[in-house]
């Protein structure tokens, strides 16, 4: 397979070597319990014990190890100054985007903020699908034109990353208006973060969403640092997965691939049974909220070191490996110097996709025979004719 055209995919079916490792492992089901227990509001929590699988395990290490390569990468890239403008970077919350792939379809929808790559890439969007669009470039998810801030990728139900501050949250709800509409057995994730949960829209929209009876599931990835703000200094509570009130919420272990898919089986099912349900992923960026904020002024290094030795994603999940014996410490190092290798090769081919040609400017803004006429302030002049 050609590396242009590879999607995100288990391991299984990218990797040689683990193919031929799944052959010789069980295929019985392995029972895992969730490092701390769910913490439920107006409903009952699910149960800590997760079912899972080597084939599974083995995806979760390989796509997180992946996604972390791909976020330091592009770190290396913005100080070249070959990513401009904006961006936000997701090393450490990997397991949110996972678990959550782990318990839905690629017809439930999800829409989120600017922290959007690695929700891309669950997706099934490309390695350099990403790096073209992060340096602006035509091969790009985005044609090049959204940049960190705009993925999107309609095929697989992701509408998309949001700049505005909360602004996708009220169009996540409209999402599951028309599930509902339709009567689609199917639900969307509206997913936000701490910064944006004291946003009114948000209240207003999840307001709509319980009238309704909506599937919308509202997910806070509450990483405690908002920008450049801890979470106590702007929110006088904290605990998000209560803020509806009279919806149910559910406060999960973020850093937890397991815990998360646990979670969002049991929030699809409620959603729709029973309309929308918040769900609080406590996780943790490693990064500062962008590129422009080191993330060190406000939060000791000690913080960040400390999560990184108790709660990484990743190490949670290698640690389970090597305990069922699914694969050696070897093999597992393998895996992320391939991780590593991928993502050298896709930024090599990003770079060598073209800019956008100027006429792009005008393409995608308006509907085909709608608004391709410009003219000037006093409706005279004829300015500019559309493509």
């Amino acid at each position: 397979m050609a590396f242009a055209r590879r999607s995100f995919k288990p391991i299984s079916t990218t990797t040689s070597f683990f193919r031929r490792r799944l052959l010789t492992t069980t295929t019985d089901d392995i029972t895992v319990e969730t490092s701390v227990p769910f913490t439920g509001h107006n409903c009952e929590p699910p149960s800590r014990s997760v079912s899972t699988n080597p084939k599974e395990l083995l995806s979760f290490f390989t796509d997180m190890a992946l996604m972390r390569r791909m976020e330091i990468a592009a770190d290396s890239l913005y100080k070249s100054k070959l990513i401009r403008g904006f961006c936000h970077l997701y090393d450490g919350q990997e397991a949110v985007c996972v678990g959550m792939e782990a318990a839905i379809t690629k017809k439930d929808c999800i829409i989120t903020a600017y922290r959007d790559h690695c929700i891309f890439l669950g997706r099934g969007g490309t390695l350099l699908e990403s790096f073209a669009e992060l340096m602006g470039r035509q091969a790009g998810c985005s044609k090049g034109k959204g940049g960190s801030m705009h993925f999107y990728k309609k095929d697989a139900c992701f509408f998309g990353g949001h700049g505005i501050v909360g602004a996708q949250v009220p169009l996540g709800c409209g999402l599951a208006f028309a599930q509902k509409f339709r009567k689609e057995d199917h639900v969307t994730f509206a997913m936000y973060g701490d910064g944006a949960a004291n946003q009114g829209q948000l209240f207003e929209a999840l307001n709509m969403a319980a009238l309704w009876d909506l599937p919308a599931i509202l997910v806070c990835e509450n990483n405690h640092y908002g920008m450049g703000t801890a979470e106590w200094r702007a929110a006088k509570s904290p605990a998000y997965y209560k803020r509806g009130d009279y919806v149910p919420g559910l406060k999960v272990d973020g850093m937890d691939a397991f815990a998360v898919k646990q979670a969002c089986k049991f929030a699809k099912e409620h959603a729709l049974k029973n309309g929308p349900i918040i769900l609080e992923m406590d996780t943790y960026r490693y990064h500062g909220h962008s590129m422009s904020d080191p993330g060190s002024t406000y939060r000791t290094r000690d913080e960040i070191s400390g999560v990184r030795q108790e709660r990484d994603p990743i190490e949670r999940i290698r640690k389970l490996i090597l305990a069922h014996d699914l694969a050696t410490e070897k093999e597992l190092k393998d895996i992320e110097k391939q991780a590593r290798k991928e993502v050298d090769e896709a930024i090599a081919q990003a770079k060598e996709s073209p800019m956008p040609e100027e006429s792009e400017l005008f393409t995608n803004v308006y509907r085909k025979g709608l608004g391709v006429e410009s003219f000037g302030t006093d409706r005279k002049e004829l300015r500019a004719t559309l493509p």
